[in-house]
């Protein structure tokens, strides 16, 4: 994933949190953000699509980022938020447990991701920036949504 830097070397992401993990998305790439949105099951998707949306009469795939990610899923009464995102196949909203805000870096602080990094993680993580108190991950978007995950409804 290549990032996109402002002529005075900074980048801006979509940030929000993930059982605990705070993550990162290049802010070009969001289209939105929602509220919880009532999901219609998809018979026969994988464990990873979580449902579809409807965004004023456009039909999105919602993806579940925390079985995306190998995480345990969130509490029966707490309802997600949706990271809208575009990718190349379309767009899709990505399920996350709470939005934060636009963060700017500089891309000084950027880090290839630790070896210490967990498994499902690994090859979605681009790297990290290292914020005052906390370690920001940054994800490949496509290759986040690349699990099945079709934007196209027939």
């Amino acid at each position: 994933m290549m990032t996109t830097a402002t002529p005075s070397g900074t980048a801006q992401y979509a940030t929000f949190y993930l059982d605990g993990l705070y993550l990162g998305i290049e802010v070009l790439s969001v289209q939105e953000v929602i509220r919880h949105q009532p999901l219609t099951p998809v018979p026969l998707a994988p464990p990873v699509v979580r449902g579809l949306i409807n965004l004023r009469g456009q039909i999105v795939t919602a993806v579940d980022l925390r079985a995306r990610l190998g995480l345990p899923p969130q509490p029966d009464d707490a309802l997600p938020m949706n990271v809208v995102v575009r990718t190349t196949d379309g767009v899709v909203s990505l399920l996350v447990d709470e939005i934060d805000d636009v963060v700017e870096v500089h891309a000084g602080q950027f880090e290839s991701p630790p070896d210490t990094i967990r498994r499902r993680l690994d090859t979605l993580v681009t790297g990290v920036y290292k914020l005052p108190r906390k370690l920001l991950l940054i994800l490949d978007v496509e290759r986040t949504v690349a699990c099945g995950a079709s934007t196209h409804v027939s």
